[in-house]
């Protein structure tokens, strides 16, 4: 009886899942597995613990919830707190694995784990799937990933154009029952060398992880208060659960796919309204898979000083500067309103990002990676691609044509007129 094993990485779901469905089809028997990989709870090289507690908390919700929904398909997951390096080839002994599925990355860190796995896995085939994007990468319309456009407007222009986005996958029919015992645990917080936490009740995201909770808050966001229609008007909001879709999390950590928010706007679309607001959606859904593809182009220049753009500018790493913008004790309330939100909560939003971003690398001149880490450390909803790609734009060493800087008293005039927002951070 062949048996086969889903790595999971950031595809923590069990819907619209090709290395799932195709793993299904090909072994009567199959396993799962998911590493809590210790260099990703380690300090970076400026400091900052990789995966800080936030995203690791809603991580450990969103894998609870993947074993349970695997458990219905008679899919066992295993969970370790160990390299893959070290444990994959163990479990490709034990179980006599013969096929390893997995969803396919391509930066170095993963790329490095990847290969590190295989170097140490003897007689087993590798089978990975692009499994992350709207858009699939064999379906855009250019030869290669060096003839992604350097603007967004250019590649989003041709997607729509040209590109069809691919039918879901189905969820698998539960396989037979495999007699393995699994005594494996999934960590808390404290195992993973955190702090647990209280959320914070101001907080926009009190979401929890998982593939049921992103269906959730789908079905809240886009049915029944029917928020998707007016979501162009009010995305700029910075207070509260509805001025966005909030979906960024759940498809940082693959709990759903793009693919499937997008036919669920359109199923929006035919059902109850096509506006605007409702095509906006998709339009940030086609931001993501840009950045995703910068990355295929550009690889590891995403975290160079000189970004894909290599400008040779003058970046300062002043200390001082770093704690002050940390803390939220810069001469901006409205920047300081944001850092509080970020250091408490995990979560900012899209206008906050943009803003604190500018000041920090446009403003105050100091070295952008250093804001992209600590944003990474942070972020519940980090994303690589997106993460650094959208640093390198509003620093001026990525895909911004016009090298904006934001005149942050008029933002904050625009989107915070009654210092609601910044009362809410900056006076409790």
């Amino acid at each position: 009886m062949s048996t086969g094993l889903i790595w999971f990485r950031n595809d923590l779901r069990i819907s619209d899942h090709e290395a799932l469905k195709t793993a299904c089809e090909d072994h009567e028997k199959v396993i799962g597995i998911y590493c809590f990989d210790p260099r990703q709870y380690e300090k970076d090289r400026y400091g900052f613990i990789k995966t800080g507690k936030f995203r690791a908390k809603f991580l450990i919700q969103t894998i609870t919830e993947l074993q349970k929904n695997l458990d219905s398909l008679n899919i066992p997951l295993f969970i370790y707190q160990k390299k893959p390096e070290e444990i994959i080839p163990q479990m490709i002994s034990e179980y006599d694995i013969e096929t390893i599925y997995f969803q396919k990355e391509w930066m170095q860190e993963e790329k490095a784990v990847e290969n590190a796995v295989k170097k140490a896995s003897e007689k087993v085939d590798f089978n990975s799937y692009y499994q992350q994007f709207l858009y699939h990468p064999e379906d855009i319309p250019f030869e290669s990933f060096q003839d992604i456009p350097k603007a967004y407007t250019a590649f989003r222009k041709a997607c729509e154009k040209k590109a069809e986005i691919r039918e879901l996958i189905e969820i698998p029919r539960a396989i037979a029952k495999a007699d393995i015992s699994n005594e494996t645990k999934i960590p808390n917080l404290k195992d993973l060398g955190l702090e647990d936490f209280e959320a914070d009740s101001r907080s926009a995201f009190p979401f929890k992880g998982g593939e049921d909770q992103a269906k959730n808050r789908i079905k809240e966001y886009f049915w029944e208060t029917e928020n998707l229609a007016k979501y162009k008007e009010t995305r700029n909001g910075l207070i509260g659960t509805q001025y966005s879709s909030k979906l960024s999390a759940w498809l940082a950590n693959g709990s759903i796919s793009p693919k499937q928010i997008y036919y669920e706007v359109k199923r929006f679309e035919k059902q109850v309204r096509s506006n605007q607001s409702t095509y906006w959606l998709i339009f940030e859904l086609i931001w993501r898979d840009f950045f995703k593809y910068v990355s295929l182009k550009h690889g590891n220049k995403i975290f160079k000083l000189g970004g894909i753009l290599d400008r040779d500018l003058e970046w300062k790493k002043d200390k001082n500067k770093l704690q002050q913008w940390i803390n939220g004790k810069t001469q901006y309330d409205f920047v300081n309103a944001n850092m509080k939100e970020i250091a408490t909560t995990g979560f900012m939003s899209n206008r906050g990002r943009q803003n604190v971003n500018s000041f920090w690398a446009k403003e105050i001149k100091q070295d952008w990676r250093i804001g992209a880490a600590y944003f990474e450390s942070l972020l519940i909803d980090y994303d690589v691609h997106s993460n650094w790609g959208n640093w390198m734009y509003n620093s001026g060493v990525g895909n911004d044509p016009r090298d904006r800087k934001f005149n942050i008293e008029s933002q904050a005039d625009r989107y915070d007129p009654d210092q609601e927002y910044q009362n809410l951070w900056l006076k409790n």
